[in-house]
């Protein structure tokens, strides 16, 4: 009548990207916040306060789910979805922001 005592399985939590409505674990995405006094960050420790969202770092993946051949479109349809989860207007700063943290290597496009 012995039972083998499991140790509890810890939660992953989970996710869901605003484009692609992907769920997946919180660190598989990247988490954006909007802040009153930065305005929209990428927030790489997930730790900051303010409202936040979470989109796959996957342009391919946006522009599968969005069915668009052009990156460059489904990057701007992708920031429109996250302007409506962060109840918010993106300002050029903000979409240059955004652009350079999720393509580094791409940065010096506009």
């Amino acid at each position: 009548m012995s039972k083998q005592q499991q140790a509890p399985r810890k939660k992953t939590p989970q996710r869901t990207c605003v484009v692609c409505r992907k769920v997946d674990n919180k660190r598989a995405l990247v988490r954006l916040v909007r802040t009153s006094e930065d305005g929209v960050q990428v927030d790489p420790t997930g730790k900051k306060n303010g409202r936040g969202a979470y989109m796959c770092n996957d342009v391919a993946c946006w522009q599968e789910h969005l069915h668009i051949e052009n990156p460059e479109k489904a990057f701007q349809l992708a920031l429109n979805a996250l302007e409506k989860a962060l109840k918010t207007t993106l300002t050029p700063e903000d979409r240059n922001r955004i652009r350079a943290a999720m393509f580094p290597m791409h940065d010096d496009q506009s």
